[in-house]
């Protein structure tokens, strides 16, 4: 027998003469309690009362639906909508684009509330508050503008509160709480009737006929998107289900949770919720549509109706569990969660999901028992109890609860003939012990799962994983771990196995006998590298200083990195580390480069002492090929710095070949001219020179700079083998040398042709900036006049009329030229009279 979500009834059928047919067609329908209202094409409305069942179950055998009152409304258009107001005993009926509210029961005109006309579409509110309030609100759409009305429906009167715009006509809506979807002919839109905004969802390509818009309730709408997808949307514009995929005919769509019924002409196709799955079909020929109701829905033809009731959920999952479907079984159980009792829910959710775990567990479907696994809330411990090679990680006191001990010898079967399949189980008790660690579940017993963990990394071989397991903090119980590391020479993961335990001497000491050669562990490629790094960031200060000096004598470079890379609010006494430093020169240059450039310290013993040490390891590496970069840092340092005793360091170079670090310490001292003097005969350097000349004006006066190029020049003509330097500082630098006071201080011997390209070049920048003044000053009377120009025109923007027999006003003559002039009282004149004009 296949699985039934719903029993279908007939509770229905119209009996009229063939020619009548197409007149009394059922168009529209309306249901509440027991009372069910049609709307037919021929302006009726009939009450239909449904017999009383105890379990809500209309079968054959009970008595048929009776027949209560009928109304004509007119003798042409159909009954377009039926809506009932269960608070006044209402049924509100569109026909003829009007809304008239009738009696529920004698199905009379409410005399009070006059008809609402123009009206192509209308919804009612379900609101919890209108028992207090004793009003419901109603959504209605106009068929004359583009706007949906917002109702308060009271006991005599109904009124407009609020009118929201709309780009297009609706052409289909519903209403839940505040929120209305509204569809138009290409899109759906949500309009907040509180606030009276709206948001625009996405587009459609579907023809009126097959647009819907239905409330899910809890604030959610069933569209028909695009690409024929069920779309469900919150009142806040966002998707919190995926689509559902339906067929391309849909008429009509309810929700009876957890399932979505859809209308065809021919069939009702019923889908879950929970998987977006068919799960039923129902054939139901000439089917024209269906109301959502408390337990099922009603659908109708033109002639019949049909009654599809919901089987009670535990009926439901007790029947998908004996055809054996227990994955759609769990998954609807977990889908009606809320609509269960919760001990009912709780043991039925437990048995299904132990019995389909381990079903899939032994198929080899990992990923389904895993996720059923975690879902049962299954004791790890039961999982673990299955291997073998585990069982050490369990206390003694475990005592499994699940009689799985037959199956449980099939994978120490597995373990010795199968190592293959048997690889396979050993991966999932790791993805499963991963997904449940930290968790609830996993903290049951937090000790077996990290044991467990930590065998299982090592019987795979899984390096990264058992890194991370043991660097981070763990519950590995160290009696047991720490021999299994040690039989599997895995000494690097043994010391953060320690680290993480917090024995950080344990830790970093059995990892220097890794990198000392005592203990052999390939996994990790640089044991050095990590010790130091973790000395940087170790707060035990005194494990940093028992390990200092053998990071230091292993790599000067790398090991003061233990200092140097510490966080910033962490850092150690600078005189403590240098008086270690006193043994490890290039550890102390580099902790000195820290302290200057990165702590930016303005101590002047630092400076001094990081100057020296550059200056020391500069004459050490003067045949090395980092002599440049180092003496590059010298330079700079003493450059930039503003913090060294410049004769301190200038008593450590001044007997050394440094001429240009002498030059710059002279000249930080106001001796420019002696610095030259040092750059152009002892060291020989005249581009060396010239750049100090440069660096030196950095943030000076261009008087300045022409003053030490100009004692540069006289330094070059105070020698005659410097001639052709001089004649080349001219002419890199015309700007700079005025040339009326040059000419003064060149020796007679020059000949003009000499100096000539300088003479011009000077001359040339000479007119070129006379010429560049002008032509600034220039633009700028231009730029005046264009903005004088602007501002007249717009001082005078006014219109003038000349009509016929105007007279100009100086020789009272016609105007009767198209040119004219205004003087600046707004009297017109000819052209030609402006210069006899007095005004």
């Amino acid at each position: 027998m296949a699985f039934r979500a719903f029993t279908q009834t007939h509770i229905y059928e119209k009996q009229s003469a063939p020619k009548e047919k197409d007149k009394s067609s059922i168009q529209c329908l309306e249901c509440y309690d027991r009372n069910v209202y049609i709307g037919t094409k021929d302006a009726t409305v009939q009450h239909f009362i449904l017999p009383s069942s105890t379990n809500g179950d209309l079968s054959s055998g009970q008595s048929k639906i009776r027949e209560g009152r009928l109304r004509k409304l007119g003798s042409s258009n159909h009954v377009a909508q039926l809506r009932i107001v269960p608070l006044f005993n209402y049924l509100l009926v569109l026909w003829d684009r009007s809304v008239t509210a009738l009696n529920m029961f004698s199905l009379e005109p409410v005399p009070t509330l006059k008809k609402i006309q123009h009206v192509s579409l209308f919804e009612v509110c379900d609101s919890l508050l209108a028992a207090q309030t004793a009003c419901v609100e109603m959504v209605t759409s106009s068929s004359r503008r583009k706007v949906i009305r917002i109702h308060v429906v009271g006991v005599d009167r109904w009124d407009v509160v609020k009118e929201v715009p709309l780009l297009q006509d609706p052409v289909a809506l519903a209403v839940d709480g505040a929120s209305v979807c509204v569809a138009t002919s290409d899109r759906y839109l949500l309009c907040d009737i509180r606030t009276g905004s709206s948001e625009e969802l996405f587009p459609h390509n579907h023809s009126r006929q097959r647009v819907i818009v239905t409330s899910v309730g809890r604030g959610e709408f069933l569209l028909n998107g695009p690409e024929s997808l069920g779309m469900f949307v919150m009142k806040t514009g966002i998707c919190q289900r995926p689509p559902l995929q339906w067929p391309q005919e849909v008429l009509a769509a309810g929700v009876c949770f957890p399932y979505i019924l859809t209308l065809e002409p021919q069939v009702l196709s019923v889908y879950s919720m929970v998987d977006q799955q068919i799960k039923q079909t129902v054939s139901l020929s000439g089917a024209k549509g269906l109301l959502s109701t408390s337990d099922g829905v009603l659908v109708f033809t033109e002639r019949d109706i049909f009654s599809l009731r919901l089987v009670p959920l535990d009926q439901q999952i007790q029947a998908l569990v004996r055809h054996e479907r227990v994955e759609e079984a769990l998954l609807l159980l977990d889908g009606v969660q809320g609509h269960l009792p919760l001990d009912s829910y709780k043991e039925l959710q437990k048995a299904i999901t132990c019995l389909a775990g381990f079903v899939h567990f032994y198929r080899e479907g990992f990923s389904e028992a895993k996720e059923l696994f975690i879902i049962g809330e299954l004791d790890p411990r039961e999982i673990i109890h299955l291997y073998p090679d585990m069982q050490p990680c369990l206390s003694e006191d475990f005592k499994s609860q699940l009689d799985q001990v037959n199956k449980g010898k099939d994978l120490q079967v597995l373990c010795q003939e199968d190592r293959n399949t048997f690889h396979h189980y050993l991966a999932f008790l790791g993805d499963f012990l991963r997904a449940v660690r930290g968790t609830e579940q996993g903290l049951k017993c937090p000790q077996e799962v990290d044991c467990a963990l930590l065998r299982l990394y090592l019987e795979l071989g899984d390096t990264e994983n058992l890194q991370q397991l043991v660097a981070f903090p763990n519950e590995c119980r160290m009696d047991h771990c720490v021999p299994v590391l040690e039989k599997h020479n895995r000494f690097f993961a043994l010391g953060s196995l320690y680290q993480s335990h917090g024995n950080q001497i344990d830790a970093i000491e059995t990892w220097v006998k890794i990198a000392d050669g005592f203990h052999k562990d390939p996994s990790c490629s640089d044991v050095y590298g990590h010790i130091v790094w973790t000395l940087s960031q170790l707060q035990d200060r005194d494990a940093v200083w028992t390990f200092a000096d053998w990071t230091l004598q292993r790599n000067q470079e790398i090991g003061v990195q233990i200092f140097n890379k510490r966080p910033q609010d962490d850092q150690f006494e600078a005189q403590n580390v240098l008086s270690l430093l006193e043994k490890y020169p290039l550890a102390l240059l580099l902790y000195l480069e820290f302290l200057i450039h990165d702590l930016n310290s303005k101590e002047e013993r630092h400076h001094n002492r990081l100057a020296l040490a550059y200056v020391t390891q500069t004459l050490r590496e003067e045949e090395k090929a980092d002599f440049r970069k180092t003496r590059g840092k010298l330079q700079q340092l003493l450059w930039e710095s503003k913090c060294y005793d410049v004769s301190t360091v200038y008593e450590r170079v001044k007997s050394a070949t440094l001429h240009i670090e002498k030059a710059i310490l002279l000249g930080r001292t106001g001796e420019h001219s002696q610095a030259l003097q040092v750059l152009v005969h002892q060291e020989g350097d005249l581009q060396a020179a010239e750049a100090y000349c440069c660096r030196a004006a950095q943030g000076r006066d261009s008087q300045f700079r022409q003053t030490l190029l100009l004692t540069l020049l006289q330094i070059y003509l105070s020698s005659e083998a410097l001639t052709s330097a001089a004649v080349d500082l001219l002419n890199n630098n015309p700007r700079v040398f005025v040339a009326e006071k040059i000419i003064q201080l060149l020796p007679d011997s020059w000949s003009i042709q000499l100096v000539s390209q300088f003479l011009v070049r000077s001359l040339r920048e000479s007119f070129h900036q006379r010429q560049m003044v002008r032509l600034q000053k220039a633009l700028g009377q231009v730029e005046c006049m264009r903005h004088k120009a602007i501002w007249q025109m717009q001082a005078s923007n006014t219109k003038f009329r000349l009509g016929k027999g105007q007279k100009c006003k100086v020789c009272q003559r016609d105007l009767a030229e198209p040119q004219f002039a205004c003087n600046l009282h707004g009297e017109l004149m000819h052209t030609s009279c402006t210069g006899f004009s007095s005004s």
